[in-house]
């Protein structure tokens, strides 16, 4: 008989899973307590949840191209420049700028986690490189 090849995969070993007895009392107090934490959205919540995002994706990326025009007039190259500095400056100015104008745009910035601070300035450097870098070439 042939040894059966590692690299094919036709054969799956069944999963091994850990079942919890559903009469015991732990299992129904963690499936309560699952059910009550997920939270039933309203159609205009998801709505307004999904407009918000469109605005946080929008004021970034113009934040962003905004940022890389300005390195380019201000700083060139930047070959004379520390260029992590450049990018903290841009972070920072950016955060600081969000703060103040998210509020004007109907969108509670206190409700912002770390998440979604991290999701909006990812966008502003990113942006902000590529146009830097467009313009530099």
């Amino acid at each position: 008989m042939s040894k059966p090849n590692p690299k094919l995969k036709s054969r799956k070993e069944p999963r091994k899973t850990e079942e919890v007895p559903v009469e015991s009392p732990v299992a129904g107090a963690e499936i309560q307590e699952k059910k009550s934490v997920a939270k039933d959205r309203t159609p205009e919540e998801k709505q307004k949840e999904y407009r918000d995002g469109i605005i946080k994706t929008v004021v970034a990326s113009a934040l962003g191209i905004i940022a890389g025009f300005l390195a380019y007039y201000m700083y060139g190259a930047g070959a004379d420049k520390i260029w992590y500095a450049i990018l903290m400056l841009v972070i920072g100015f950016t955060y600081f700028i969000q703060k103040f104008l998210y509020p004007q745009l109907k969108i509670d910035a206190k409700e912002f986690k770390f998440k979604d601070w991290f999701y909006v300035e990812f966008i502003i450097v990113d942006f902000f490189l590529v146009t830097w870098t467009l313009l530099l070439n």
